[in-house]
């Protein structure tokens, strides 16, 4: 293959893409669930529990994301806490997913009219029977476009992942280039695949948007 960059270089990129579809699936399944509570404590009639989590929110999308991959993995091996690479980006990126989709579902429930919960009052369902039945079909609707436009994010977010030596595709793209040294080549091949990845989701999440055209019917 070209300037000595070989088919066994794009298997080790392509491992390295499957990693990252790995690390993006987990932080984003792990993060819904986690951003599921979020959501709920934020639309929560308890005014402390609203409070501690536009708290928590405020301190993760404050905070770079790197800088919370480095207190996970550096950090906690300072008290003798050993973090594989792949646990301290799981983690960081599921607390970082969690934060933006509790806010993403936030408000796509608090768009949904008031006379919808007034009305399931009147026929005498519980809060939570109202949000099951009632709300959040609604507001999934709404919800889906902004969400698959956030994994679209979430799977190039990856790439910081490799800075606590995690062998995602861009560090397999760094791992290649050090040997290669033709880092136009090498990136550009890493960039492709990216967007072999991202560009469909695009696709999808403005296809979704069209679809459901929320807001307009």
């Amino acid at each position: 293959m070209l300037g000595g960059f070989s088919f066994n270089h794009l298997i080790y990129l392509l491992d390295g893409l499957v990693w990252t579809v790995v690390l993006s699936a987990l932080a984003f399944l792990l993060g819904g669930i986690a951003g599921f509570f979020v959501m709920l404590c934020r639309i929560s009639r308890f005014l402390w529990l609203r409070r501690a989590a536009l708290v928590y929110i405020q301190i993760v999308q404050g905070t770079p994301l790197l800088i919370q991959m480095f207190i996970l993995y550096f950090g906690l091996g300072v008290v003798n806490i050993s973090v594989p690479p792949l646990v301290a980006a799981g983690l960081g990126m599921m607390i970082y997913s969690s934060s933006y989709l509790g806010e993403i579902w936030r408000g796509s429930v608090e768009s949904i009219s008031r006379t919808q919960f007034e009305a399931a009052e009147c026929l005498g369902l519980t809060r939570w029977q109202t949000l099951r039945d009632v709300i959040l079909p609604q507001a999934l609707r709404i919800a889906t476009p902004p969400t698959v436009g956030f994994l679209v994010q979430l799977v190039k977010n990856t790439s910081l992942a490799s800075v606590v030596g995690f062998l995602e595709l861009t560090r397999a793209a760094q791992v290649i280039n050090n040997s290669l040294f033709q880092p136009f080549l090498v990136f550009g091949i890493a960039a492709l695949l990216y967007f072999a990845v991202c560009y469909p989701l695009s696709v999808w999440s403005r296809s979704l948007e069209r679809k459901l055209n929320v807001g307009r019917r």
